[in-house]
């Protein structure tokens, strides 16, 4: 196949151009700066231009963009920038395949359980109603961008992805490893997760089977407590994790996304995966973090 990605520097991209290019399918990229290569065009979100040489011949287009969640405090122009990041990026791309005279068979876009909302212990497939908050408002808006498109469509509603190289366990990795972890708050809420492999063989999945549309929760089978997942971090570095982070303290630290990205609860499971026969590699978080943590 000929595959497009956009959003393919970030920590999901890079390894999914490395999968997909080692099983022989050709890989084009979105990028925003000046190509340095004949495999990569220029769109500009900003200005609303692509450059349509992209998508000539393409069978699958994945979109992975976006700002990273975490990068800041949720200022009303922090919420402009992941909000333009993900629903503009979107809407541009979406428009670009619309005038395609030989559209792609499939898009992937990017989503993130954070649609749900804060569900405590309830299980939640694809099938459950959304939620409520900035960023179940930013996942409605993404998904509904996204569904515009004249084409086979799903929505990849990614969980935590653990992975050393990026993402949450990169930045619990050296606390952790000094010994001054711990839980997030009381650490009863769920966490929803799914290791890199897992979620980069998920994706490439969708596009080559061709088998599901609509939301797919990209998460593996086993979420678990925060309590439970400082436990296995701890027993993967052979660590204590005697360090809890109080509630009052994490929102005096990060405000609203205290609430909504550490301490809302999300009990996810990948119901289309499973049903559709999907094979995890790495099913329960204690083999998932020593693999990646070895």
């Amino acid at each position: 196949m000929k595959i497009l990605i956009a959003g393919g520097s970030g920590l999901i991209g890079t390894a999914l151009i490395g999968l997909l290019r080692d099983e022989g399918h050709s890989v084009v990229r979105l990028v925003r700066t000046r190509p340095q290569t004949e495999d990569e065009f220029v769109w500009d979100i900003e200005r609303a231009e692509i450059d349509a040489a992209a998508l000539e011949g393409v069978d699958a287009v994945i979109h992975l963009g976006g700002d990273n969640i975490a990068a800041g405090r949720w200022t009303a122009a922090r919420k402009e920038v992941l909000w333009k990041s993900r629903i503009d990026s979107t809407a541009l791309l979406v428009n670009a395949l619309q005038r395609c005279a030989a559209p792609p068979k499939i898009f992937v876009c990017a989503s993130a359980i954070g649609i749900y909302g804060n569900r405590g212990d309830e299980v939640l497939s694809e099938e459950s109603e959304l939620g409520h908050g900035f960023l179940a408002d930013l996942g409605r808006a993404w998904e509904s961008a996204a569904a515009a498109a004249p084409m086979q469509v799903v929505h990849a509603r990614f969980g935590v992805v653990l992975s050393r190289a990026g993402g949450a366990l990169a930045k619990m990795h050296l606390p952790f490893k000094l010994g001054l972890g711990g839980r997030l708050g009381s650490g009863q809420q769920f966490m929803s997760w799914i290791s890199l492999e897992d979620a980069v063989a998920a994706i490439y999945w969708m596009v080559s089977a061709r088998a599901l549309s609509g939301p797919v929760n990209v998460v593996a089978p086993a979420p678990v407590r925060n309590g439970e997942f400082t436990r296995a971090l701890g027993r993967a570095l052979g660590r204590p994790t005697l360090f809890p982070a109080p509630v009052f303290a994490l929102r005096m630290a990060l405000g609203e996304m205290a609430d909504e990205a550490l301490l809302s609860s999300q009990r996810v499971e990948p119901a289309k995966l499973l049903a559709a026969d999907f094979t995890f590699s790495l099913p329960d978080v204690d083999s998932a973090l020593s693999a990646e943590l070895g």
